[in-house]
This record gives structure tokens, C-alpha cells and sequence, in this order.
């Protein structure tokens, strides 16, 4: 049975989600985003929230406001990293490298596949224990290492087919 607070949290996110998602998603470059934040908005007003007053929605616009600044800065942040690691590459093995091509093919990359490449070939991890980082079945870690391989594949530049033998990827 749910608590009164319970009770008037849902009647809140139902009757305000459809509005965040709005707002966040014209500020934001995918659905998917989107959703992680609006979520992330009524994670913040339930451990905020005190039963006292109800939250109205330029409250929670404001939170959403908040969350999507953070999401650029962090999205600045890993644009800064990946062009830093692409430099240093180019000084230390310059223009033509497998590793600038590598840096390059990841940086296009979606970041799920992404995080999933970097879990198994920098971090080292098999598939049962990329499955335990990611909280799915081990058999859809496989597919997910097995799609990102593709998808790394598809961005090396033509005659790069010694790089990714060498990765093994």
C-alpha cells in the first residue's frame, strides 16, 4: 500500500512530467537525454520534496533548467578530454598514427559503446565482469561488445585494417 506521500508524488509526476520532458528536450541534442533528465528532476524533488507545499512546475523547470546545464558541461568536459588525448597522440605518434585514427573513431562514437570498448580493451574487462558494470545478462554484454566492435569498425578511416588487428577488435 502507498503512503500519502507516495500518492501525491505520482499525481505530481503525472501530471508534470509530459511539461519537464518538453522543457528539457528542446534543450537537449537526443530523447534519450531527454529522459535521463527529466527522470533526474523528479529524483531531485523527491528527496527534497517535504509534504508541506506541492511543487510547482516553474520549481521544477528550474531544477530541469539546472540538470541540463550540468549535462553541457559535462558533455564540454568529455569533448575537452577526447580532444586532449587526440593531441597528445598526434604529438607523440603524429598525424598519420593508428592511434590518432583510434582517438578520432572513438570520439564519433556514441558514448555507450563508447564506455563499452573502454570497459574491455583500456580497463581489461571480460565480458561476465562487463556485464556485472553494466547490470545485464552476460549473453547481452556480448552483443553490446559485439555491436561497438562493428560500430568502431565502421569509423577507422579505409586501410586501417592493421589497427583494429592489433586491438584485436
Amino acid at each position: 500500500m502507498l503512503s500519502e506521500r507516495e500518492l501525491a508524488f505520482i499525481a505530481i509526476h503525472k501530471d508534470s512530467y509530459p511539461a519537464v520532458f518538453r522543457f528539457v528536450g528542446r534543450r537537449v541534442e537526443s530523447v534519450e537525454v531527454a529522459e535521463e533528465i527529466a527522470a533526474d528532476v523528479f529524483r531531485v524533488v523527491w528527496q527534497k520534496w517535504s509534504d508541506d507545499s506541492r511543487p510547482e512546475l516553474p520549481y521544477l523547470l528550474s531544477i530541469a533548467r539546472n540538470l541540463v546545464g550540468n549535462a553541457y558541461r559535462s558533455r564540454d568536459r568529455q569533448h575537452a578530454l577526447q580532444e586532449k588525448l587526440r593531441t597528445t597522440a598526434v604529438q607523440r605518434f603524429g598525424d598519420d598514427s593508428g592511434n590518432v585514427a583510434v582517438q578520432d573513431a572513438m570520439a564519433r562514437l556514441r558514448e555507450k559503446d563508447r564506455d563499452i570498448l573502454q570497459l574491455a580493451y583500456w580497463d581489461g574487462l571480460g565480458c561476465a565482469e562487463i556485464a556485472q558494470v553494466l547490470q545485464c545478462s552476460e549473453s547481452a554484454a556480448k552483443v553490446r561488445l559485439h555491436r561497438a566492435r562493428t560500430a568502431f569498425r565502421k569509423q577507422l578511416p579505409a586501410g586501417s585494417e592493421t589497427t583494429t588487428e592489433k586491438l584485436g577488435v
